[in-house]
């Protein structure tokens, strides 16, 4: 039952915070905090591109949201995720 409820919600994300529940798993290690970690540090070089930057913003309140949902739960997304790719 409590599987039905993680896979609704995952299925309901938008592509944008599945992929990170994806790209977390592949590239780091399935951590919030690397991903986080990473993508602050990318925020603070230079040069960067302004699209690239809003982005990066948008996908740390993403990351926030998703691993609320996943500390709250005790669950990994990314179990839901049913084959897919990023």
């Amino acid at each position: 039952m409590a599987d039905d409820v993680h896979t609704k919600y995952y299925q309901g994300l938008s592509q944008e915070e599945k992929m990170l529940v994806i790209l977390r798993d592949e590239l780091y290690d399935g951590s919030w905090d690397k991903m986080t970690r990473d993508l602050k540090d990318r925020l603070t070089g230079k040069p960067y591109i302004f699209k690239l930057v809003h982005r990066i913003e948008e996908d740390l309140a993403r990351i926030e949201k998703l691993q609320s949902y996943e500390t709250k739960y005790k669950v990994n997304l990314a179990d839901y995720a049913e084959g897919e790719e990023a």
